[in-house]
């Protein structure tokens, strides 16, 4: 069956492409919303650029699309991409939901009305096991946002590993924080992994921080062989 994956370049996507193709899927489209909203509901924005390179990394194509990304009214942006590859054969969609049943029951909602499968391979997974899971299959996972308390510009560019985990799982314990930041508190790019032909190489960013929140600008970075 061939499938489509909604890709923001971050951990849950790519963990969704993941697991699409081990579940015997062929992956034909990674598909990603460009938003002009930073306070999208539905989408993924930080560094949403890199996508190019992850897609080329990956040897799957990629489709970009456009959002003003006003609150459901963004729906409408998905719907006519998700038309489009029905057009083009695909069979399902999966998307790296983990929690959030605001972004999940509407991705169910508009792929029932188009005939599409709706798959989220990552739903309710335990967020510590999730976690440990994406660092034992070798995925190389940098944080590029945050905006939850315990969580300071330190932290950008920080690797996932067991020593950030287990910094994660402390700062659970005191703030309560989604331990694999479904709250949105913190935004992840993968930069290499098991179905990464080439690896992403940043060579140039710059930090924006706000008070409390902020996030890394990549201006600059590239494949490189493995």
């Amino acid at each position: 069956m061939k499938a489509a994956v909604l890709y923001s370049g971050g951990k849950d996507s790519t963990m969704a492409v993941y697991k699409a193709i081990e579940e015997g899927y062929n992956v034909e489209y990674l598909v990603s919303m460009i938003s002009d909203n930073p306070e999208s509901y539905m989408f993924h924005v930080p560094n949403i650029h890199i996508t190019e390179l992850s897609a080329e990394a990956m040897g799957i194509p990629l489709l970009r699309a456009k959002t003003h990304g006003i609150k459901e009214k963004e729906l409408d942006d998905l719907k006519k991409v998700l038309l489009d590859l029905k057009a083009r054969g695909v069979d399902a969609v999966f998307a790296g939901a983990l929690a959030s049943q605001y972004q999940k029951s509407r991705i169910d909602g508009l792929c029932e009305d188009i005939g599409l499968e709706s798959k989220a391979p990552l739903w309710h997974w335990d967020p510590e096991d999730y976690m440990e899971t994406i660092i034992e299959l070798g995925f190389e996972v940098i944080l590029i946002s945050v905006s939850a308390e315990g969580l300071d510009e330190n932290w950008l560019g920080r690797k996932l590993d067991q020593e950030l985990l287990k910094e994660i799982v402390d700062l659970h314990g005191k703030y309560g924080m989604h331990m694999a930041f479904e709250g949105g508190e913190a935004e992840t790019l993968v930069l290499d992994g098991p179905i990464f032909n080439k690896r992403i190489k940043i060579q140039e960013t710059s930090n924006v921080w706000e008070t409390d929140s902020g996030y890394m600008v990549i201006s600059k970075a590239e494949l490189e062989d493995k």
